[in-house]
């Protein structure tokens, strides 16, 4: 090959590239981010829309179907899914991962635009947010104060910190929560104000009218220009006090502080969050999808350190929550693993060659290999983060395999006599189309991974480009450095020098190969022990398949534990309050046991998102290796202190990366009716309660929220003279609340809160205390014109694709995975469901059944271009077949490996049965294609097959020990992140050895069995010569 050729002849060069390759790859790899997973582009956006006061049903008929309708047909969607609650439409827009994001949006923005007249005149704009990568928090910041009070911490807050966190590089936003919201608080009290005849809209007109700052225009002489404004007049409580809001009937005036009590305070108390039992004010950071986490939290402590020193007194910033140390410890850990795998090769190398010397020939090749393919990382914008670390830990194995090839050959022809140079240039040679062919088979193999749909294919792209580049360089330093190194360190003569124990391994290995040609013999003899080894492979393979549990990922030891919190529908904040101090006092005595580091509790979840009802809490366990307890030791103790707490219902779990805060279990019904969806989803929700698989299971409907439904005497109001929407105001201000206006406190804007006195509306008899005004000017109680029903509604209604739906969720239950829950809901639901109801999934649950779809396209995909590249190699599509049937055997050891070790399919186990397509067909390419050599030198067909299979025997155990041992650090690793090394490196090691030891055997006998008549690659071209010399 004129590669190998050019560098033996010119060595300098080989040399010099080899150098150039590190070089670049180092700076390449310095300037690659760091982050747990590969960057995923903005996939979704979301539609806010609020329309205060107005219940579910309203919103979502008035609203969220309007707005759906208008984008469903919108090319490139793949999924509109909504919610609506009272006072609140949010709609997420999911994309397809092949669509231009930016046009869809954009698209999105003038569809808004265009059915805005069609929302009621009260509703605010459509607030189109566009989602950043999967905004969660990478860190909690704690605001706590020995002086302050939560009131005063939460203006602290806004008025400095969140500016500086904001401006930091990497930051997307600062959310804050159990914060308190200052406002010019003016408490309507009904009683006054119908004893003076002041209306609510008098209050509202006179601080429009007199609460404002505008600009009057400008005055200008030859000299300057100076602008004129009306300047504000009402910034204290003082001034506010004593606006005039009416006039009496003899010009007394009437001030607000007759009708109100007006104070500086906070908005509504219906918000709170606590660190191990003492008040926060806490701050979530959510990290920009592609910036490095890592540097972020870096930038963010280090300005921690910074604002410390001018924090008032008493008042302290602690980091709670650091989702980034998972991050760090994995990384640091993979590392490990790593340079652990490294040595173990090297070690096994220098076991095998027996000279230091030697051995670095070929271990060159895995430093040059490995920090050369981050150069083209660097140019696909890729960066050092799990996947990309797990590609370079299986890849050693890989890169090595090439090297050992070409120096075990050059090894042989030393062993006849040749000078080290002529070793080298023919030893390579022969070898040369064996180390292409190896390494084009594992390149089409890793690729296909590349177009995997969904979140897991964008995962799974930089993991196969990452070993697809790290093998075709090997592959260029093995014809080339190698080699060369080889015709400048080698000499004959050279086993001669080699140690005790390699020397050993030697004679073992001569011995070794008598027995297995000898055994050889025996099988080639016996034709149908091929086929039947091949069929019993595949047979055992499909029942270890349906055997197996499936899942979308490994549960991983994140080092923290969440929980979710819900009371019934018609719980107030108090009474969730309540519930929370409760589940504290669970937690407090666990901080002196030996797996609770800390833990945060804020209610309602995530700023009411959820519903007021709901409650959720962060439990940071101690670092793994201070703690004895696992994640799933530690969570059953969580949950056996939360079993007999009343009043709310308490959802603990273990936190993924792809399910995040969400549970993973996430089966929805849709339909058009939800009394019938409700009616399903309750007989599946009383079956997954009662099976194994599941726990902590929820439905998003139910018709349980008492709602009070005012119904208007049409005649009554009409003979006052009073219109429904004024109704409908003075209700929204007295029991809602609004904001008008503002005031100005130290250089910051503040909004003027009017509501009525909360206190005195407890119950439906209390509604009698709010006036209505009529056309005369004279107040009416509301129960004299209108009728107060007591009923009850859902607080949720949900759509999936434009359809009503009810989502069944739920945690998975210890000892069983996602694949067992969801196969167990489809099969009763399919009992039960009638035809014009359909089932979708969203979530970690969609892609999972995604994700199975997909990958076995991709591993059908893969086998066949592994056959048609073999195909095109070897001029033959008989001999390709011989190296194809290696791989049922591979994936019969690995599907043994996950059963004998108690793992499940996943993701990872699933590429790691993909790679095996690479890994076991390098061993048969090394003997079909010898023996087509020895065939076309002369040799029998019998003795081709015998001498190939021995004279690759050593070569093909060399390089799949090799590939063994750098698997079992994967294997054995601990620390976090350890649940996915070790699946896929159970499957790799199970996988190789299986099928080194049975393809020894079964690869001769099927090349004996039906590779009889086939040529070599040249047999054409050699033909083609002869008949043109005949021809002339």
């Amino acid at each position: 090959m004129w590669l190998s050729d050019v560098s033996i002849k010119r060595p300098v060069i080989a040399i010099v590239l080899s150098l150039l390759l590190v070089l670049f790859g180092i700076v390449s790899f310095l300037k690659l981010p760091v982050r747990e997973m590969p960057d995923i582009n903005t996939l979704s956006v979301t539609i806010n829309t609020h329309y205060k006061g107005a219940s579910a049903s309203i919103i979502e008929n008035q609203i969220t179907s309007i707005i759906e309708k208008h984008l469903s047909n919108i090319s490139g969607i793949d999924e509109i899914t909504s919610s609506t609650r009272r006072g609140f439409s949010r709609i997420l827009i999911k994309f397809r991962s092949d669509s231009n994001t930016n046009i869809i949006i954009n698209d999105i923005r003038d569809r808004l635009a265009s059915v805005r007249p069609l929302l009621p005149d009260k509703a605010n704009d459509p607030i189109l947010i566009k989602d950043e990568g999967l905004a969660e928090a990478s860190l909690y910041i704690n605001l706590s104060s020995s002086i302050m009070d939560r009131f005063l911490l939460t203006d602290y807050v806004n008025r400095v910190l969140i500016d500086r966190f904001n401006l930091i590089s990497g930051v997307s936003s600062v959310h804050v929560f159990g914060g308190l919201q200052k406002v010019m608080y003016v408490k309507l009290i009904p009683d006054l104000m119908a004893a003076r005849g002041v209306r609510t809209v008098d209050v509202i007109n006179s601080l429009k009218n007199e609460n404002i700052e505008h600009s009057a225009g400008q005055i200008s002489n030859d000299a300057i220009t100076m602008s004129v404004r009306v300047a504000r007049s009402y910034n204290h409580v003082k001034d506010f006090n004593y606006l005039i809001v009416k006039y009496a009937h003899n010009n007394i005036p009437i001030y607000l502080k007759d009708v109100a009590d007006v104070y500086i305070g906070n908005k509504n108390e219906n918000s709170s969050f606590k660190s191990d039992g003492a008040v926060n004010v806490s701050m979530a950071i959510i990290t920009q999808s592609d910036a490095n986490p890592l540097e972020v939290s870096y930038l963010i402590k280090d300005e921690l350190k910074k604002i410390q020193k001018f924090l008032p007194d008493g008042t302290r910033l602690d980091i709670d929550y650091d989702a980034t140390l998972f991050i760090k410890r994995s990384i640091d850990e993979v590392y490990t693993t790593l340079f652990i795998t490294i040595a173990l090769v090297i070690f096994v190398l220098y076991i095998f060659i027996g000279q230091l010397g030697v051995t670095f020939i070929p271990a060159l090749t895995v430093p040059i290999s490995l920090i050369s393919s981050f150069i083209v990382a660097n140019y696909f914008g890729f960066s050092i983060n799990l996947f990309t670390l797990m590609a370079l830990i299986l890849s050693i194995g890989l890169v090595v395999d090439d090297a050992i090839v070409v120096l075990e050959n050059i090894f042989h022809h030393l062993e006849q006599g040749k000078s080290a140079l002529v070793a080298a240039y023919r030893g390579v040679k022969e070898v040369s189309f064996a180390v292409i062919a190896t390494t084009l088979i594992l390149v089409m193999v890793f690729l296909p991974i590349s177009f995997m749909d969904g979140i897991v294919g964008l995962f799974f792209k930089e993991f196969s480009v990452f070993l697809a580049m790290s093998v075709i360089f090997s592959s260029f330093v093995a014809l080339t450095l190698t080699p060369v190194l080889s015709s400048k360190l080698l000499k004959p003569g050279v086993y001669s020098e080699i140690n005790t124990l390699t020397s050993f391994i030697m004679h073992k290995f001569s011995k070794l190969e008598f027995y297995y040609r000898n055994l050889l013999k025996y099988i080639l003899k016996r034709k149908w022990i091929g086929p039947f080894s091949i069929i019993s492979c595949i047979c055992a393979s499909f029942l270890l398949s349906i055997k197996l549990p499936s899942e979308l990922l490994p549960v991983e030891d994140r080092g923290v534990i969440l929980a979710f919190v819900r009371g019934s529908d018609s719980s107030s904040y108090h009474r969730i309050s309540s519930s929370m101090n409760l589940i504290e006092d669970r937690l407090m005595p666990m901080l002196d046991q030996d797996f609770l580091k800390s833990f945060s509790i804020q209610s309602p979840a995530f700023s009411g998102l959820h519903g007021d009802q709901t409650g959720f809490i962060i439990m940071i366990l101690k670092d793994w290796d201070k703690r004895i307890l696992t994640v799933h030791q530690a969570l059953d103790k969580v949950r056996q202190a939360f079993i007999d707490i009343p009043d709310v219902k308490i959802s603990s779990f273990i936190p993924s990366f792809s399910s995040g805060l969400t549970k993973p279990i996430q089966f929805i019904l849709s339909g058009s009716d939800y009394v019938e969806l409700q009616e399903l989803a309750n007989i599946l929700k009383y079956q997954a309660e009662i099976s194994p698989f599941m726990e902590g299971v929820d439905i998003d409907y139910s018709e349980k929220t008492p709602e009070l439904v005012i119904t208007v005497d049409k005649k009554s109001v009409s003979a006052l003279g009073i219109n429904v929407s004024d109704i409908f105001h003075v209700l929204e201000v007295m029991l809602n609340g609004i904001s008008e206006t503002t005031f100005i406190e130290r250089g910051e804007e503040y909004d003027v809160y009017l509501r009525g006195d909360d206190s005195s509306f407890n119950n439906v008899m209390d509604l009698s205390k709010i006036y209505i005004p009529t056309a005369s000017g004279k107040l009416v109680v509301l129960n004299t014109i209108a009728n107060i029903e007591e009923m009850t509604s859902s607080n949720r209604l949900s759509h999936y694709n434009r359809k009503k739906s009810i989502t069944l969720t739920a945690n998975i239950s210890n000892g069983h995975t996602l694949g067992q829950a969801l196969n167990f809901l489809e099969k009763k639901a399919i009992q039960i469901i009638p035809s014009d109801i359909s089932i979708n999934y969203s979530g970690e649950s969609k892609e999972y059944k995604e994700n199975r779809s997909n990958i076995l396209i991709i591993f059908i995909l893969s086998l066949f271009v592994a056959y048609l590249v073999l195909a095109a190699q070897f001029e033959s599509f008989i001999n390709p077949l011989v190296i194809i049937f290696t791989v049922p055997i591979g994936g019969f050891g690995g599907l043994l490996g996950l059963f004998l070790t108690n793992q499940g399919l996943n993701i990872y186990s699933q590429i790691g049965m993909i790679m095996l397509i690479g890994m076991v067909t390098k061993n048969g390419i090394l003997i079909v294609e010898f023996a087509n050599q020895l065939r076309d030198s002369g040799l029998s067909f019998e003795k081709a097959i015998l001498n190939a299979s021995e004279r690759r025997l050593r070569p093909i155990l060399m390089t799949s020990f090799t590939t063994i041992i750098a698997s079992m650090p994967l294997i054995l690793s601990t620390g976090p992140g350890h649940e996915s090394r070790i699946s896929v490196g159970t499957v790799i090691f199970f996988g190789m050895g299986v099928s080194t030891i049975i393809t020894l055997f079964i690869i001769p006998a099927m090349y004996n069995l039906i590779s009889a008549s086939t040529k070599s690659p040249g047999y054409i071209a050699m033909q083609l010569n002869e008949e043109l010399k005949n021809d002339n």
